[in-house]
């Protein structure tokens, strides 16, 4: 038994929410590629997510985010794992619900604080006080994630394998983009 997929499966959701991990889960599991948008935009300018918010600013780095969002959208179905503002902006939630489905991955603020408070690969969280940035983060993205076609609650308690099982629950809830075959 296996599965076809028939859109592309957006994970969106906070930094630390498990995107990545659960993606490439996701992916091994319904046979289809896996990919990272961060990890696209990082290859397209041959540097790190926080050299582009270093050098050239967040607004730069969203609109290339963007670009690179809908030529994927474009491209074969797959799992796409996002960044966690990727969602926020209007035009990228338009394109992933007109060619793919949102997973919105919802981690609560201590978890995600768990997962994140000792990396430097987290250039929003350069501040004087790094928790209270996530919590306002946290807050204030909140309501736009639960915009998602999806929501699966991740917690501590999950493995990564766990989570992933809750995701394909999700999606087999809707036969327009995942079927057993």
């Amino acid at each position: 038994m296996g599965w076809e997929l028939k859109k592309t499966v957006v994970l969106v959701g906070m930094m630390g929410a498990g995107k990545t991990a659960v993606g490439k889960a996701l992916a091994a599991k319904l046979g289809v590629p896996f990919i990272d948008s961060d990890a696209e935009i990082e290859a397209a300018a041959n540097m790190t997510i926080a050299e582009i918010f270093e050098r050239d600013g967040e607004r730069f780095f969203r609109k290339k985010e963007s670009q690179i969002i809908e030529r994927l959208l474009t491209n074969e179905c797959c799992i796409l794992s996002t960044g966690g503002g990727a969602f926020l902006a209007d035009n990228n939630r338009d394109l992933i619900s007109q060619r793919g489905v949102a997973v919105w991955l919802d981690a609560g603020l201590n978890l995600l604080w768990q997962r994140v408070r000792h990396k430097n690969t987290r250039p929003l969280l350069r501040t004087p006080d790094p928790f209270a940035t996530l919590s306002e983060l946290y807050e204030k993205r909140t309501p736009i994630y639960a915009q998602a076609d999806l929501k699966v609650a991740v917690g501590p308690e999950y493995t990564i394998e766990e989570t992933c099982d809750l995701v394909v629950a999700a999606l087999e809830t809707r036969p327009d983009v995942v079927e057993k075959t």
